[in-house]
């Protein structure tokens, strides 16, 4: 499964907002230096969707606020 994420860090607390099926808008209480926002939105998803973090993927904007997330094992 493929979603479209639009990430916010450096937020109070971490929150999913779904927009639709494959959109969502995730707060994350992490800075984004270093790659920490990216490891956050990881434990993010996987325990939202309930998977473990390996089978969640950063496919496209690594340094970007929108990106492109894999899923696997849904």
């Amino acid at each position: 499964m493929k979603l479209n994420v639009k990430i916010v860090p450096n937020a109070k607390t971490s929150e999913i907002t779904k927009i639709d099926l494959n959109n969502y808008k995730i707060k994350v209480d992490a800075p984004a230096s270093k790659g920490e926002a990216n490891g956050r939105l990881i434990e993010i998803l996987a325990d939202y969707f309930n998977v473990p973090k390996s089978s969640v993927k950063i496919l496209k904007g690594y340094k970007n606020r929108n990106k492109i997330v894999s899923i696997d094992n849904l």
